[in-house]
Order: C-alpha cells, then structure tokens, then sequence
C-alpha cells in the first residue's frame, strides 16, 4: 500500500515539476499530472536503460531525475502530436 502511495506522490512530483519547466500552458488537472509523472518515470527509466545499455527494458521505473526527464519528453511530445 505504502509504495502505490509513494507512486502517486512521486508522480505528482515529477509531473508539477516538468509542467512548470516546459513553456507555455498546458491544460490538465491533477489526476492527467500525476499520470504524467508517474509514465515520465517509466519513460525516464527507458531512455536511462538506452543510454547506459543496460539492457533494453521496457518497463523500468527510474529516479526522480529520470521521471521529470521522462515527463518533459512526453509533454513535448505531446505538444507535437497534437
């Protein structure tokens, strides 16, 4: 229970932070946040796993580093595709 708990505060985290380094608005409440930190972390964790060859793994979690990292690239994607 304690580490579902842990998730979703990191993941909450990670996602305020990366929404307030990217420029520019974006629409999404608290719920879209910390699932945004919480997938930045897993992307964090595969781009770190590519990075240090590691082993190619899919789902890796990764610090917190890693998660506002992950979660900038996937705002920015986001940004891109829509």
């Amino acid at each position: 229970m304690f580490g579902l708990i842990g998730l979703i505060i990191m993941g909450l985290i990670a996602g305020l932070i990366a929404r307030a380094v990217m420029p520019g608005r974006q629409p999404m409440g608290i719920i879209a946040t910390i699932l945004l930190g919480i997938a930045g972390s897993f992307m964090g964790g595969f781009l770190g796993s590519l990075i240090t060859g590691h082993g190619w793994r899919l789902m890796q979690p990764s610090g917190y580093l890693g998660s506002i990292i992950g979660a900038i690239v996937l705002l920015w994607l986001g940004r891109k595709l829509a």
